[in-house]
């Protein structure tokens, strides 16, 4: 890549969110180039459960039609307590649409629809620089000595991001649970129908969703071991058998299910960060013309399966900013526009990132705590906050 002062918005980051924000820009007309650091674009993870939420986004997108032919809906829900048996029915995006996408389907979906060359693979970030006069444009670095002087930079380049360091937002941190994710492949029909089951036993949580009639996406949480679980993610024939150890006493076609699943789609989280919802609070998370999106800005932990859908809505929210204000008049750098659709993209998304970053917390506090103090206090907070369990499904993002 050659040295470029023209590009006017650059995504650091091609996961969903990244793709996701570049054809959400691509559909209002406007130009974006996505800088991913691999060279390949990888999908980190099985699988990602699409809510109502996340189908309206992607509706949005112009990519749900296509998506549906992927995944069967999930009808139903089923939690059971391993020890008794006992069965209770879980609602299940109360009669929205509900589906679990491969990731690669989506990240495959998502990047056919951009235009030729929207995504530089092997570009890695080295620095940015952010220029306290309200005219100057950002300065962004790139490994291989590349300078590009966008007119916006947008960072989806996840928990780990360098560019959330920039608006100010402090790191990640985690809980001390591990998350245990994989795929089944039945060689007759599975036998889970079309719902949702969570099984839970001396806090060993796994849940299962079905993707088609054949394959099944499971996930299982567990209380983190740092030493071992660190040596463990690095081996996926360790994974699977420490996930049969943790399930020691389910019923045995879960058993079955794990001992058959396919290795290479095993992936242990022994950090299961999230973003403090007080951080969330206090931050404008946007800097002159830099700003964040998806795990970059809210990352948390898998236990209301929103990180996705938040992250597409985030997508449709920008794109939608960015497209009412790039027009305004007497702006001849662009500058003045771009940090109106920043401010006020930043004012939309405040509140709904924080009550999801603030439900994760509480949720995830309540099962990293053996302490029956913290634990009640937990269960009272969801209680009088989190009431509605599906509250966050009906969440609209809006027209693109």
């Amino acid at each position: 890549m050659e040295k470029s002062e023209e590009e006017k918005i650059v995504i650091v980051g091609g996961g969903i969110c990244g793709l996701a924000t570049a054809l959400a820009l691509h559909r209002k007309g406007l130009e974006s180039i996505v800088l991913e650091k691999s060279e390949k674009l990888r999908a980190t993870g099985a699988c990602i459960i699409m809510q109502p939420n996340g189908w309206r986004a992607l509706h949005q997108l112009g990519i749900a039609s296509k998506l549906r032919q992927t995944a069967l809906p999930i009808q139903s829900g089923h939690y059971i307590t391993v020890k008794d048996g006992k069965h209770t029915d879980l609602l299940v995006g109360n009669g929205g649409e509900c589906r679990c996408l491969r990731r690669s389907d989506l990240m495959k979906t998502l990047a056919e629809e951009l235009p030729p060359n929207t995504v530089r693979l092997g570009c890695k970030v080295v620095s940015i620089k952010v220029d306290a006069n309200t005219s100057a444009y950002s300065i962004l670095h790139l490994h291989d000595g590349t300078m590009l002087m966008p007119r916006v930079i947008i960072g989806c380049d996840g928990v780990n991001s360098v560019v959330a360091s920039i608006v100010g937002l402090n790191s990640s941190r985690h809980f001390s649970t591990c998350a245990i994710r994989g795929v089944t492949h039945y060689q007759t029909l599975h036998p889970f129908g079309t719902a949702f089951y969570l099984f839970d036993k001396d806090g060993v949580r796994l849940g299962l969703l079905p993707i088609n009639h054949n394959d099944v996406y499971w996930f299982l949480t567990r209380k983190l071991t740092s030493t071992a679980d660190s040596m463990v993610s690095k081996d996926q024939k360790l994974i699977k058998e420490s996930t049969v150890e943790a399930i020691k006493g389910f019923p045995n076609h879960i058993t079955e299910m794990i001992n058959n699943s396919d290795v290479d789609s095993l992936h242990l989280t022994d950090q299961m960060r999230y973003r403090a919802p007080w951080d969330l609070l206090r931050t404008k998370f946007c800097k002159g013309t830099v700003t964040l999106a998806g795990d970059a800005l809210h990352a948390m932990a898998p236990f209301l399966a929103q990180g996705g859908s938040a992250s597409l809505e985030d997508a449709v929210v920008l794109a939608r900013c960015l497209s009412q204000n790039m027009g305004i008049a007497l702006d001849p750098t662009g500058m003045k526009a771009a940090r109106a659709a920043l401010d006020q993209y930043a004012k939309e998304r405040k509140m709904r990132v924080f009550w999801l970053s603030l439900e994760t917390f509480v949720v995830g506090t309540m099962h990293d705590t053996s302490a029956l103090l913290v634990r009640g206090l937990c269960i009272i907070t969801l209680i009088i906050l989190f009431r509605d369990k599906i509250a966050n499904t009906r969440y609209d993002c809006g027209r693109l």
